[in-house]
């Protein structure tokens, strides 16, 4: 025996007790906490078996069971889903502070890019200024009016072509016209200059960005599993994939910045980037320039791509699809928009707050097919209870939008497409009414909130103004596909295009 061992037996012989003590403290500690519900779970595997690809809809029928606060295992992530209004007001309005950070992106930490770290920056000093950034020089009501007539000629570039095939009285696949349109407004408003006619691969970017958003809205198996997921998602390809996905928006991004630094560059007027960048060389001159880089230059602008390219397309597609399996609503609608706006051939932004009704409709469908249905995925930073059940600090927090917007103890027949749920006014999408989240509440509400509604609401208002909807020949309402597409990312689609045969209205 050695010396050293000799010195160290009896201390360990000391801290035995000390250590059984310790762990039966803990054992009673966690013994006095109220853990919320949980499905039965798998050794390794924890609840992972009892999901499907439409995680919102494996969580409402779990909860059904389990109640509005449950506990599941994903491998060994715990992850507390809220399927109530009661319990997400605790946790988004009472809690907010608490259990307003969110997970890393998926081996982020091990990728080579240091804008991921601006745009998937968890709650701090980082993640506030940039959030004040965002909403004072980005989605400030001033900056989304600014870009008005940039929409306003998108939407008629949509109409005319859409006027094409009515002349001959052809169907269209209006979900790809939509996803179109969309990325086409976010594109200019970002960068200033239309990709349709521009050198790069179009086809390839949009690609880019719904690989980006598959990465951003999934798990890896490192992290359901920390010990060893890491080597299956290397030899997977997961993380390969992901630099790959990043590297080309990093090449994209900084491409664009560059051209936006060159002398005597021409523009219209100042897209995202311009602001940007005068933010970046503002604070330089006064001695900030540490805390505004390229980097959150390009953070800000993936957040915007994820954010902002595919949602309101997803609601518009929706919108549409209830349409033609709801005439009466359709009908409804077009009367009140073509009564207000007479024969002057568009619908204008200024005539929006006119168009009650169209509001309504708008609400409905948030309210039936909410883009993102898990909203962002939350953690929590310390202890918070919720519904009287105890939630540890590092759990994940996900709250089911969609299942609370379908609750029939918030909304009278909630399965049916009824705008007239909404005529009184309330409740309304803004963070206040909790049976309604189509964007979130709270520190991590969506701040593009008001430009993805003026949006929809002005597209929308066009294509029922402009046309009548009709069903391919053969075709009948009930035969509408309305399945949601099973994917990875944080939002959700209809499964199948929206194919519909345009009638022009003013010939």
């Amino acid at each position: 025996m050695t010396f050293y061992t000799l010195i160290m037996l009896p201390l360990l012989l000391l801290l035995l007790p000390l250590l059984f003590l310790f762990s039966k403290k803990k054992k009673a500690e966690e013994g006095n906490k109220r853990i919320p519900p949980s499905p039965p779970k798998l050794p390794i595997l924890g609840n992972l078996h009892q999901l499907s690809e439409l995680l919102h809809q494996s969580y409402c029928e779990l909860s059904k069971k389990y109640g509005p606060v449950m506990l599941l295992h994903l491998g060994h992530l715990p992850t507390v889903v809220i399927s109530s209004a009661e319990a997400a007001q605790e946790a988004l309005k009472v809690h907010d502070l608490a259990c307003c950070s969110r997970p890393l992106l998926a081996g982020s930490g091990r990728l080579s890019y240091n804008y991921l770290d601006v745009a998937f920056a968890p709650y701090g000093e980082l993640w506030r200024k940039m959030r004040q950034l965002i909403v004072l020089e980005l989605f400030s009501m001033k900056r989304v009016h600014s870009f008005r007539p940039l929409r306003e000629a998108e939407v008629e570039m949509l109409i005319n072509s859409i006027s094409e095939s009515a002349s001959s009285a052809t169907p269209i696949n209006l979900t790809d016209k939509l996803f179109a349109l969309t990325a086409n407004i976010t594109f200019k408003m970002s960068f200033g200059f239309d990709y349709r006619g521009t050198d790069f691969d179009r086809d390839r970017f949009h690609e880019v960005v719904h690989d980006a958003e598959a990465v951003a809205g999934s798990f890896s198996t490192g992290e359901f599993f920390p010990f060893y997921g890491w080597i299956i998602d290397r030899i997977s390809g997961h993380h390969a994939r992901t630099e790959r996905v990043f590297y080309e928006l990093d090449k994209f991004f900084q491409h664009v910045i560059d051209d936006h630094l060159k002398p005597g560059r021409k523009k219209d007027q100042d897209d995202m980037i311009d602001v940007l960048l005068r933010i970046e060389k503002e604070q330089a001159q006064v001695g900030e320039g540490a805390h505004f880089t390229k980097d959150n230059i390009k953070g800000v602008l993936l957040n915007l791509f994820l954010g902002g390219v595919d949602t309101s397309a997803i609601t518009l597609n929706w919108a549409m699809a209830e349409f033609v399996r709801n005439p009466r609503v359709m009908k409804k609608l077009q009367e009140e928009v073509r009564n207000s706006v007479g024969k002057k051939g568009r619908v204008t932004e200024a005539d929006i707050n006119k168009l009650e009704y169209l509001k309504m409709v708008v609400k409905e469908t948030f309210r039936l097919h909410p883009a993102a249905p898990l909203l962002i995925p939350r953690e929590t930073l310390s202890h918070i209870k919720v519904n009287g059940y105890d939630i540890k600090p590092k759990t994940m927090i996900q709250v089911n939008a969609w299942a609370i917007g379908r609750d029939p103890k918030y909304w009278k027949d909630p399965e049916e497409f009824f705008p007239e749920r909404f005529a009184d006014g309330s409740p309304d999408f803004k963070g206040k009414d909790y049976e309604f989240l189509p964007f979130g509440a709270g520190r991590r509400m969506c701040v593009g909130m008001n430009l993805g509604t003026i949006t929809v609401e002005f597209v929308l208002a066009n294509l029922v103004y402009c046309f009548d909807w009709k069903l391919p020949d053969g075709m009948q309402k009930e035969d509408i596909n309305m399945e949601e597409q099973a994917g990875v990312s944080l939002t959700v689609s209809k499964k199948t295009p929206l194919c519909l045969v345009p009638v022009k209205y003013l010939q």
